[in-house]
């Protein structure tokens, strides 16, 4: 059985639904993506979810009604989403028991971030991760390979917190450049650099781990697994 955080999405705009949805998959959640709240309580019940992320506007029941129902039937974390940026929108979910509030628009890889220190904080997901001799705590910030502290920029740090979540899965650069800098248009080039660096770091204490697949993308795993 899974024991990756389970994630309940709930948004209308079907786009921003599905972009939610494939970001949190490819950080290693287990998601399911509603257009509204019809049922659910019932949703709650089958699935329950960790966290939701919770669209404020939303046909039949708004997403403070909705919070409402999450609070009283689920432990699971919530953060909220709004085009609605006013101080007091903000207040209004935080105060009704939102565990964060994220103005539209966002930028995937923020709130990606924000639905992982919340399920950290509520002790719904390991912030250690292993792969082999080396481990990578997100909370401290600290990667160990053998034992031995490996000194990253901030940058490496993200993507390296990254790979770890999807370790023993290839990814490619677009998934990268999505989850670590929070766009696709960049330069692919820019994966190619900082992964050569990464590599490079973490091969100066051991033997390889940051593997490419031709045409595919980048896996961190140990040979032979």
């Amino acid at each position: 059985m899974s024991t990756a955080a389970r994630v309940l999405v709930i948004e209308d705009a079907e786009a921003i639904g599905a972009a939610v949805g494939s970001a949190l998959r490819d950080a290693g959640y287990l998601v399911r993506v509603r257009p509204d709240g019809r049922d659910l309580e019932a949703e709650l019940a089958r699935f329950r979810p960790d966290l939701v992320v919770l669209d404020v506007m939303l046909p039949g029941r708004d997403g403070f009604a909705l919070l409402e129902v999450v609070r009283r039937t689920s432990g699971a974390g919530v953060v909220m989403l709004s085009a609605r940026d006013g101080v007091g929108d903000r207040l209004r979910g935080l105060d009704r028991g939102a565990d964060d509030y994220v103005v539209k628009p966002f930028v995937l890889a923020e709130l990606v971030a924000r639905v992982s220190a919340v399920l950290r904080r509520l002790g719904r997901t390991p912030s250690t991760a292993q792969v082999g001799d080396l481990v990578v705590d997100a909370d401290s910030a600290v990667v160990l390979r053998g034992g031995t502290p490996v000194e990253l920029t901030a940058t490496e740090l993200r993507l390296l917190r990254y790979l770890a979540a999807q370790r023993g899965r290839v990814v490619g650069k677009t998934q990268i450049l999505t989850a670590v800098w929070g766009y696709e248009d960049y330069d692919p080039n820019l994966v190619e650099v900082h992964v050569s660096a990464l590599r490079r770091k973490l091969e100066e204490h051991g033997p390889r781990l940051l593997h490419t697949v031709r045409g595919l993308g980048y896996v961190l795993r140990v040979d032979g697994t």
